[in-house]
């Protein structure tokens, strides 16, 4: 494994058969447009990356009830060894070469967000949660930020960056608490907020890249021809929904409840720890 001199790598999770599949599809893009480059991925299953030199696989098994609040333990195992880590989604593909003298602020830089406020949407009792969450953090909602978290770089501030991860961790186990199992933007602004780590959007685009979601955007504005990323979509629908016996499907689906149930009653218990914070 060599990274050279960079200062930055790339980091993601990969947890089940799925995530690991689109994950190896970005591996060799990383491999291919960031010679170098250190990709951190945490996952179930790391033998399946043995054969890249440029991959730190690090064990890693799901702690949250849902996996979306596990992507702070990417960052946490990335920032220790790198002054940067860029995190990116498993589903995603770099399309063309990343520099290798990309100057980020300390703190966080998104692509995308916006205010906390601003985002809430329609779903009233998300929003009640996400401003509880506030309040016993003592923070003004007014100030903090919602974080696209699909794309978004974390740089060493001073140790506010360690501060920042403990708070989400705090907030991931209240949103989950309480059955906000998603919404892991919501907990990036907050624990931003609290940890006084600074938050930045960045619109312009580093290196070209794929994601689902914003190409469908794109097309739908006339900003991008539909024909030239049918093929990505099209690999993406193949891994995220391979072919299997109905027997395995169904298996599959009874392990995700049991473990569900099993994730719950864990939380619960952890969270007895700290009553004030998570049941007054």
């Amino acid at each position: 494994m060599k990274s050279e001199t960079k200062n930055f790598c790339f980091g993601t999770l990969a947890l089940g058969q799925k995530y690991r599949s689109l994950a190896l599809d970005l591996t060799s893009d990383i491999q291919q447009y960031s010679p170098n480059t250190i990709f951190l991925v945490l996952t179930d299953q790391p033998s399946d990356f043995d054969h890249y030199a440029h991959v730190l696989a690090i064990k890693h098994r799901q702690q949250g009830v849902y996996p979306y609040h596990d992507k702070r333990f990417v960052i946490s195992e990335a920032i220790a060894r790198f002054e940067t880590c860029i995190f990116i989604d498993a589903d995603m593909r770099i399309l063309g070469q990343v520099p290798d003298d990309m100057d980020w602020n300390t703190g966080i830089t998104a692509r995308t967000g916006s205010s906390i406020i601003k985002h809430k949407g329609k779903k009233k009792r998300d929003f009640e949660l996400i401003s509880k969450a506030a309040d016993k953090l003592e923070l003004h909602l007014e100030g903090v930020k919602f974080v696209h978290e699909f794309l978004f770089t974390v740089k060493r501030s001073a140790g506010r960056e360690i501060e920042f991860l403990e708070h989400w961790d705090a907030i991931a186990a209240f949103f989950e608490l309480n059955g906000f199992y998603a919404g892991e933007g919501n907990a990036i602004g907050l624990a931003a907020a609290k940890a006084e780590l600074a938050v930045q959007f960045d619109s312009e685009d580093r290196f070209p890249f794929f994601k689902d979601r914003i190409e469908k955007v794109r097309i739908s504005k006339g900003q991008a021809d539909p024909a030239e990323k049918l093929a990505y979509f099209a690999r993406q629908q193949a891994l995220e929904h391979p072919k299997l016996p109905e027997t395995e499907k169904q298996f599959l689906l009874w392990s995700k409840r049991v473990e569900k149930v099993y994730r719950i009653l864990r939380l619960r218990l952890t969270t007895l720890r700290n009553p004030k914070f998570y049941y007054w």
